[in-house]
């Protein structure tokens, strides 16, 4: 019998076919088309390589959404403790100052998280500074949104959400301010109540229909806790969810520079690079809350004590949101009419709740004026730096000074004691700077922009400042100047200006003309290819190079820029 041949070390290298091994099926993958037949999985995964811009002012929108979420989740543990009842007790807690003292439950719970629960007095003022916080931020953002120009096409109705979710983080704040029915909490609740009866005709109905009954009643607690755990945060939460979507859909706006259009969008992915930047910078807003938290008192209820109509807490003070109501309330003239038998009470209607109405009306429609006053009707991606709209900024300026005059009348009380002076001549002086400062504020920043735009000018047309001192053949003395990047130069001359409406063949009113020409007055004009080449080549005869030599061919070398025009459409 022949034995089979024995296989060498050299002999030729056999192929052995051996049977593919089955694929084990993937475990996630019936799921997921699952899913994905039912929600578009596969297109919200894909959008997870969406670009941001990355740009710092953009983080004062995310640190509102931070603060929400911070009171979403102390609310929770605060929620569990609280009782929102006015019914009257005997306080029989630890804190000795108060044993005794008859109070609500409402004030009796907040002393009971304040100093018995385990943790309770630091989640108490986390969750008080995270609303100032988110109040805060909201206003920084809404700034940041409106100096820029990010309002216009076609962000106009993300920012009347912008608007509403600010109005609604006021009463949002108000109502839990409210609730832990302290002395100082329930003299807020008063000055609600005047303002709620001085509206004409149906003032007193009102009042009953919201306190049930008389002021205090016995229900405004119990109602303002089901609006401060339930209805205003299910709006913000809704709005919030809309705002972001809108968001999403219109791509974020960013600010000039080369290769930026209103056509494109530069920045980071969203994941992973945004993921870790904002997950980070969440921790860091949580972490500094509660270190906030932890480190500065705030709302010491125990200090004020349960609230009793007939005591005020003496030098009250609204939290820093609602002080402009205060103020306007405060040094308003004594106006009232009474017709037939009724008082209509308009030196606290007009101030209080015309005030506000004025104030939101005004944010939400002045995106549609200004396009209205400009004729323009062009979509617009990239943002406007504040000096290159100087009435805009202007407008922006004059506004926060008479939130300001009101914010400080809010306080005439504590000014007159403070500097020792008459309490009638502070308020009589804030009743005229509340017309004159915000004028004088618009003037001065108009002008500052304007003298900013003349500066950029200037640098395009003749260099940044070397510091070298140059001494010519007369004896004289100058400084060098440098030729800037060409991305300086296309930073500095991008941006469009403003022109008086012409009617050309369609009608505008001259209402519209006179405030278009007064919105495109006095603006510096951007350097012109012309100009800057006829700078470019003075600065090379001055610096002593032959025309057309290589030194003057290299200096020459920042072009004439003019920016993209800003009627692009994306």
């Amino acid at each position: 019998m022949a034995k089979p041949a024995e296989l060498r070390q050299d002999s030729p290298a056999l192929e052995v076919h051996t049977p593919p091994k089955a694929e084990s099926p993937n475990k996630l993958a019936g799921p997921a088309t699952w899913v994905d037949e039912r929600i578009g999985l596969a297109k919200l995964v894909g959008n997870i390589r969406k670009i941001f811009p990355d740009h710092w002012s953009f983080l004062l929108g995310e640190i509102a959404l931070y603060s929400f979420v911070i009171l979403l989740l102390t609310g929770v543990f605060l929620t569990i403790w609280f009782k929102p009842s006015m019914a009257e007790v005997e306080y029989a807690g630890t804190y000795e100052l108060m044993r005794g003292i008859p109070m609500s439950e409402a004030f009796a719970s907040t002393l009971g998280i304040s100093f018995d629960v385990r943790g309770g007095l630091l989640v108490r003022q986390i969750h008080h500074w995270a609303a100032m916080l988110f109040v805060a931020a909201m206003t920084a953002h809404m700034l940041r949104v409106f100096f820029t120009g990010a309002f216009r096409k076609p962000r106009e109705l993300n920012w009347i959400i912008g608007v509403g979710l600010f109005s609604m983080g006021l009463v949002e704040g108000f109502a839990g301010y409210s609730l832990p029915d302290d002395l100082l909490s329930g003299t807020g609740l008063r000055f609600v109540d005047g303002l709620v009866r001085s509206i004409p005709l149906i003032g007193t109905w009102a009042e009953f229909f919201v306190f049930g009954g008389e002021f205090p009643g016995e229900l405004v607690i119990p109602r303002l806790y089901m609006v401060h755990i339930l209805l205003i945060p299910g709006l913000l939460l809704g709005l919030i969810s809309a705002h972001m979507a809108l968001l999403v859909y219109h791509k974020h706006t960013h600010w000039p520079a080369p290769g930026r259009t209103q056509r494109n969008i530069q920045g980071y992915p969203f994941f992973p690079i945004y993921v870790a930047k904002a997950g980070g910078f969440f921790f860091i807003v949580f972490g500094v809350t509660i270190l906030m938290g932890a480190l500065m008192q705030i709302n010491p209820v125990w200090l004020y004590g349960p609230y009793n109509p007939a005591q005020v807490t003496a030098g009250s003070q609204p939290d820093w949101y609602m002080g402009f109501v205060e103020g306007a309330i405060r040094i308003i003239p004594n106006w009232e009419w009474h017709i037939a038998g009724t008082t209509w009470s308009w030196n606290i209607f007009l101030p209080g709740v015309g005030l506000m109405g004025l104030l939101f009306t005004g944010l939400a429609l002045y995106p549609f004026i200004e396009a209205w006053i400009t004729g323009d009707s062009s979509e617009h991606h990239l943002l406007d730096r504040p000096r290159n709209a100087p009435v805009r900024t202007g407008i922006g300026v004059a506004g926060m000074a008479a939130y300001g005059m009101f914010w400080l009348a809010g306080g005439n009380d504590i000014i007159a004691t403070t500097f020792h002076v008459s309490l009638n001549d502070v308020t009589y002086f804030m009743r005229v700077a509340v017309f004159v400062v915000p004028v004088l504020a618009f003037i001065v920043t108009k002008r500052i922009c304007l003298s900013l735009q003349r500066a950029d000018r200037d640098r395009v047309l003749h260099g940044s400042e070397s510091g070298v001192i140059v001494r010519n053949a007369e004896g004289g003395y100058s400084e060098a100047h440098a030729p800037i990047s060409q991305a300086e130069a296309y930073d500095l001359t991008r941006h469009p200006q403003p022109a008086p409406l012409v009617p050309n063949g369609k009608k505008v009113g001259r209402l519209r003309r006179r405030l278009s020409a007064w919105y495109a007055a006095g603006q510096v004009p951007k350097p012109t290819p012309d100009e800057i080449a006829a700078a470019e080549h003075h600065g090379v005869i001055e610096a002593g190079v032959p025309d057309g030599s290589p030194a003057a061919v290299e200096h020459g070398d920042t072009p004439a820029l003019e920016g993209p025009d800003s009627g692009e459409k994306s």
